[in-house]
């Protein structure tokens, strides 16, 4: 045992003198200062950028309204049932044409000669021209077509009221249209209050711009008392 610690002895003295050997070769060769700056790091590390939480601020503010409705309670809105509106149509009643009268060809050639003596006897100073009446004129559609060049000639280039005075005074308000050259509104009230039938003969005498006078010659076996 003594042998052996002799040994180990003398075996840690020549490690121990072996490390101071290359201790002194290390420091001959500044080697201690190079591995310090090899194990220390070269650059600074650049400290982490702060992220910025976005904080949004919520705040109560005042509404704007107007100055009308400012002080009264805001609208409570609920659903109403709401009943639909109907418009009612027109509905177009059929006419019973059945009880139409034609007169006879020389029936309203008879009444279209006293028209004519009857124009003869008027003053010439004023515009006349005779109408025969026909079924459209007194029943259905009660559209009263005057002689295109009377109108041209006579009457407004734009639509008018043109009153119709009848023998007795009686004044009948109706529409003249200017493009179409007839009496539409109010002729078929004319037409009704006097009766007119197919073949009936119509003196119209233009006193004024808008203003008729007219004398109904009655076809024979419709005169009326």
């Amino acid at each position: 045992m003594v042998v052996a610690k002799e040994k180990m002895m003398s075996y840690e003295e020549i490690r121990q003198k072996r490390v101071e050997e290359n201790k002194k070769r290390m420091e001959a060769l500044n080697l201690p200062q190079l591995s310090t700056l090899l194990h220390t790091p070269s650059f600074k590390p650049s400290p982490r950028k702060q992220m910025k939480l976005r904080t949004v601020e919520k705040q109560l503010v005042v509404v704007r309204r107007s100055s009308r409705v400012a002080n009264k309670p805001a609208p409570v809105y609920q659903e109403v049932l709401v009943d639909k509106v109907m418009i009612p149509r027109r509905v177009s009643k059929h006419r019973d044409l059945s009880n139409r009268v034609y007169a006879s060809d020389e029936a309203r050639a008879e009444a279209l000669e006293k028209a004519e003596k009857l124009e003869s006897g008027l003053d010439p100073h004023f515009p006349v021209f005779i109408k025969s009446m026909l079924q459209s004129h007194v029943t259905g559609g009660f559209w009263l077509g005057l002689p295109v060049h009377f109108c041209k000639t006579n009457l407004p280039k734009r639509d008018e009221v043109m009153t119709l005075v009848d023998e007795e005074g009686h004044e009948y308000p109706t529409i003249y249209l200017a493009k179409k050259t007839g009496l539409s509104g109010g002729w078929k009230g004319f037409a009704v209050a006097h009766r007119l039938v197919d073949g009936d003969a119509i003196v119209f005498q233009l006193l004024q711009r808008t203003t008729f006078k007219v004398y109904i010659i009655r076809v024979k076996g419709s005169e009326q008392s």
